[in-house]
């Protein structure tokens, strides 16, 4: 079993412990919602089991059968195709700060890319941030980390949410040595 199933594997065990009820009955809560769309469903889910966003999202997925993945990346097309797309038309200019930031990221060592509708997600054991655009002038970067001060520049995002920080990047030259040190943060404590 990779660690990411692992991971995975653990967050399920804990939704069981925080819900008082078995993976079986969150899957027939859930079906029987009447809702069908995952938004929709990961926020019942949120609601009414008093679940985080991610614990949520794991469920739905779970309850969906489906894992997780954007429906690009389950058409077979490889991360450089995924990326065109999410860096089309206004978008396009965005990318070099993309790059800027993954070219950091992989002198770190090993990650994975986890593709999704409009961003990538990159994990070692756990998330530890998500790249795409806020807006079709920034590019929006979250991390995970925990005990580091927000700033004017790094954001503290709700509890519950997907990443813990975010830090709106407009250009390439944004990617300097205070962003790395805080990127390099979030990635050595997810693994």
């Amino acid at each position: 079993m990779s660690s990411l199933d692992q991971a995975r594997a653990t967050q399920l065990r804990n939704i069981e412990t925080k819900t008082g009820r078995t993976l079986e009955q969150l899957r027939a809560l859930i079906k029987g919602s009447g809702l069908a769309k995952h938004g929709e469903l990961r926020s019942w889910a949120m609601e009414q089991l008093g679940l985080g966003y991610g614990d949520a999202n794991a469920l739905v997925h779970l309850a969906l059968a489906s894992d997780g993945q954007s429906a690009a990346e389950a058409g077979g097309l490889g991360i450089d195709e995924v990326l065109a797309g999410i860096y089309s038309d206004k978008k396009a200019a965005l990318r070099p700060v993309h790059d800027a930031l993954m070219g950091e990221i992989e002198r770190f060592g090993d990650f994975e890319i986890a593709p999704k509708k409009g961003y990538v997600s990159l994990r070692r054991k756990k998330q530890f941030a998500m790249i795409g655009p806020g807006s079709a002038t920034r590019v929006d970067l979250g991390l995970n980390m925990k005990d580091v001060a927000p700033t004017a520049r790094l954001l503290a995002e709700k509890p519950g949410g997907m990443c813990q920080y975010k830090v709106k990047l407009g250009s390439p030259a944004e990617v300097d040595a205070e962003l790395v040190a805080w990127i390099r943060r979030a990635y050595d404590s997810a693994g």
